[in-house]
C-alpha cells in the first residue's frame, strides 16, 4: 500500500538530515540593491557549457528577484563563515547581510564573497518551477577559488566541517 504524501514528506526530511551538504550563500543584485540567502540546494549541472543550478523556495525573499531573470553568484562558505550563514538565513535582513564578511563585485556586477571557498558567477539562462521551489540555471562566467579546502558543512540540523579522510576499500 502506498504511503500518503505527508508521511513521505516527513520521512524524506528525516532521510535528508543524513545528506551532508556544503553551505553556500546565493547573491544577486537588482536595481542596485544587493540580496543574499543561505542555501544548500545547489549543484553543478554541466561542464559543456559550464553551468550550475540552484533551488529556491517560492516563499523566499530572493525568489521574485531571481524569477525576474537576475543573474546570481554561488558562494561556497568556509568553515569560519558560520556567522555569514546565520546572517543570510534570516537573522539579518536586506543590505545588512553584506555588513558581515568581505564582499566585492564580479565582472557582471553581482556580489561575491572574497574569501569564499569558491564563488561561481552565473548568468541566468533558464527557470523551472516545480512544487514549492523553482530551479534556476546559470551559465558560469567567472570562478574564484581559495587555496585551502575547508568548507562549512550542514548535516543533521547542524554545522560541521570536513573531518578525517576515510580510506576506500575495494
Amino acid at each position: 500500500m502506498a504511503q500518503d504524501s505527508d508521511t513521505i514528506s516527513m520521512q524524506m526530511r528525516g532521510g535528508l538530515r543524513r545528506l551532508a551538504k556544503a553551505v553556500v550563500v546565493i547573491t544577486t543584485k537588482k536595481d542596485g540593491q544587493r540580496h543574499a540567502m543561505a542555501a544548500t540546494a545547489v549543484s553543478e549541472l554541466s561542464m559543456d557549457p559550464p553551468s550550475m543550478l540552484i533551488c529556491v523556495n517560492q516563499s523566499a525573499s530572493l525568489h521574485p528577484i531571481l524569477e525576474s531573470g537576475a543573474d546570481f553568484c554561488i558562494n561556497i562558505l568556509d568553515a569560519a563563515h558560520v556567522h555569514i550563514s546565520a546572517a543570510c538565513s534570516g537573522k539579518v535582513k536586506g543590505e545588512a547581510r553584506f555588513e558581515i564578511g568581505s564582499w566585492a563585485d564580479s565582472s557582471i556586477d553581482i556580489p561575491r564573497l572574497e574569501d569564499a571557498q569558491a564563488s561561481f558567477v552565473c548568468r541566468q539562462t533558464k527557470q523551472v518551477p516545480y512544487g514549492s521551489h523553482s530551479i534556476f540555471i546559470g551559465d558560469v562566467v567567472e570562478v574564484f577559488s581559495s587555496e585551502a579546502v575547508d568548507p562549512l558543512v550542514y548535516v543533521d540540523g547542524r554545522y560541521t566541517r570536513v573531518g578525517e579522510d576515510v580510506a576506500a576499500t575495494a
